[in-house]
Parts: C-alpha cells; sequence; structure tokens
C-alpha cells in the first residue's frame, strides 16, 4: 500500500451490530493496520429483536429503548474492533430504524427508507468531505437481504461517494458459507439449529472480486459481535469451532476472509486489499 499516511476507509452500516456483522474483520485488520476507519451508522437499530429475555421490555412495542442501549452496545464494538472514528448519519437518532420489509414500522414518520434521500445524501456527503475516505464500503442494491434499511444505506452511499477513489458493496460468499455449514455440522453442543440450503443469503463466487484475509482478526470480531448482545449470540468450543447467531436461532459460520464486489474504481491490485493498487 502507498498511500499517504493513515489512508482512510470508511464503512456506511444501516444499524448498530451491522459493522461486525459484515465488516467486522476488515474494520479490525485495517486498524490495527494504522489506517483511519470511520463507521458511519444510518440508525439506533430501534426495531430489533431481542435475544435476553430480562431486556426484552427495551422492545419498541413496549418501552422503545432498545435505541439507547444498542448505542452503548456500539460502542463497545467499536473499541474491540480499533475503531475511534465513529458517527451517526445526521446525528445520533436523526432517522430510525424502519424495521423488516412489510411491517409496520416502515411508516414511522422517521423512517430511515422513509426518510429525504436528498438530506440523507447531504449529510453522508458532508461526512466524507471531513473524513476525505480512498474507500467506501456498503451493500450491494438488495441490501445483502432485502432490509429496507440496508438498501437505503447503498443508495445513499451510492450517490454521496461519487468523487471516492473506490466504493465496495459487503457480500457473502457462498462457498465459504456452504463450507462453514459443514463444517459446524460436526459439532455435537452447537446451540443453534444448522441452515437449511438457500436459508442464508450468499453472493456467487464468481461475482466477488476482493476477498479480505481476516484470520488474524477473527478474536476482535467475535469480541465485537459479543458486544452486540441484544441482538446476537455467539458459540466458541475449545477446538476452535466458533458460530453465531441472530433471533432466529439459526448457526452462521464465522469464516476467515470477508468479500466484497467492487462497485466503483480501478480493479487492478483490489483483489486481496481494499486499498491494493491506489497510490
Amino acid at each position: 500500500m502507498t498511500l499517504t499516511a493513515p489512508p482512510r476507509l470508511m464503512l456506511v452500516h444501516a444499524h448498530p451490530d451491522d459493522e461486525s456483522l459484515w465488516t467486522g474483520g476488515t474494520i479490525a485488520r485495517y486498524a490495527a493496520m494504522g489506517v483511519h476507519v470511520t463507521v458511519v451508522t444510518c440508525t439506533l437499530g430501534e426495531e430489533g429483536e431481542i435475544i435476553p429475555p430480562a431486556l426484552r421490555n427495551l422492545a419498541a412495542d413496549a418501552a422503545d429503548q432498545l435505541g439507547g442501549y444498542r448505542v452503548a452496545e456500539l460502542r463497545s464494538a467499536c473499541a474491540a474492533l480499533g475503531v475511534t472514528d465513529h458517527r451517526f448519519l445526521g446525528g445520533i437518532g436523526r432517522w430510525r430504524d424502519s424495521g423488516m420489509a412489510g411491517t409496520p414500522a416502515n411508516a414511522h414518520p422517521r423512517a430511515f427508507a422513509q426518510g429525504s434521500l436528498d438530506e440523507q445524501v447531504e449529510a453522508l456527503r458532508e461526512i466524507i468531505a471531513s473524513v476525505k475516505p480512498q474507500v467506501v464500503v456498503t451493500y450491494d442494491a438488495f441490501g445483502g437481504y432485502g432490509h429496507p434499511d440496508h438498501i437505503r444505506a447503498h443508495h445513499v452511499t451510492t450517490a454521496a461517494a461519487v468523487d471516492v477513489d473506490r466504493v465496495f458493496h459487503a457480500v457473502t460468499s457462498h462457498a465459504a458459507t456452504t463450507e462453514g455449514i459443514a463444517k459446524l455440522a460436526g459439532f455435537a453442543d452447537l446451540p443453534w439449529r444448522l441452515p437449511e440450503e438457500g436459508e442464508l443469503p450468499t453472493t456467487d463466487d464468481a461475482e466477488i472480486t476482493t476477498v479480505v484475509d481476516v484470520s488474524e482478526h477473527l478474536v476482535a470480531k467475535l469480541r465485537a459481535l459479543r458486544a452486540h448482545s441484544t441482538q446476537v449470540g455467539v458459540w466458541q468450543d475449545g477446538a476452535g469451532g466458533a458460530s453465531y447467531a441472530l433471533s432466529n436461532g439459526i448457526a452462521q459460520p464465522v469464516v476467515s476472509d470477508e468479500y466484497y464486489v467492487l462497485a466503483k474504481g480501478p480493479a487492478a491490485g483490489a483483489e486481496a486489499d481494499l486499498f491494493g493498487g491506489l497510490d
């Protein structure tokens, strides 16, 4: 990497925990390398489903205090990943978690997916102008799995990052996911059920342009996932097996690489490094 020090990476995520689930290893890797990493979160994740029974009354249909609780989780996760520059798009609480597609939360007056696209783009442009990242990461046009806020984050980032050298979409590898599930099947004490064929969203490996080795940073990623305890359960065994699950109780593998599709910018040198080939 020959960029002027420090290189600058920005990741735009919809909710607290997305930074760790989708890109936690990448964040930890580049932060450890001295890259200036900025994480932008678009909502407080107020509509999340809560795993610990003792915290269920924080939910949107009860006390509606989950968003504030998740701010603390996010701070702990960022600390685990080495992030010192975290920002909420438009300021903390400006836009609300829209909930899953087709739910009443989609119509909330502050729902991120229903907000002013122009205002959201301008808010992200201001952050980009301040940070001046060479690389920006967000989701693909489907938002990874169709969540309205992920899709809106994609549109906002695409419009705001026109002057950035490279834009990547974070995705999951079909081959790595399939292999990881097969390994999990060998653990008798796995606390969750294995996913059925096609149940987890993945991307055809032929479409993946960039594979980032995060094997040395899985400890940090797992620590960050544990920080999001309202949303994520983490399991490890003494033989090196690791998995996580959301509130649906479906085991997902923790793999040693994270995967990206180059959406904008030069491809040369980007096969294994988000900054590879940039001057």
